[in-house]
């Protein structure tokens, strides 16, 4: 079993940067394959970002491209999300989600994820 614990949401104005962090316990992160989705209120879960078990390969969906980095530090079993020119839009309520291995480059689906955290919330400001 994997526990996730997100942390780092809160309230920023629009243009401003926040980052995430998800803490994992009980299994070691190398082996996982991380992502980030996100719940606004009224809205289906829709996927953010997602990175390998190496950090090699990243994935995002195209309303994040070039505002936010997705990174891990294996070592410290923590998986990060950088948001940077935050919008309103971006409200939501954050979950941090492991699938165990994969060959797929990425997994953008809800359904390819094990393990799932509480959710941080991220409330954006205009």
């Amino acid at each position: 079993q994997v526990q996730l614990v997100e942390s780092g949401g809160g309230l920023v104005q629009a243009g401003g940067p926040l980052r995430l962090s998800c803490a994992a316990s009980g299994r070691a992160l190398s082996n996982y394959f991380m992502g980030w989705f996100r719940q606004a209120p009224g809205k289906e879960r829709e996927f953010v970002a997602c990175i390998s078990w190496s950090g090699g390969n990243t994935y995002y969906t195209d309303s994040v491209k070039g505002r936010f980095t997705i990174s891990r530090d294996n070592a410290k079993n923590t998986v990060y999300l950088q948001m940077n020119s935050l919008k309103p839009e971006d409200t939501a309520v954050y979950f941090c989600a492991a699938r165990f291995l994969g060959s797929s480059r990425y997994y953008a689906s809800a359904r390819d994820y094990n393990y799932w955290g509480q959710g941080t919330q991220v409330t954006v400001s205009s």
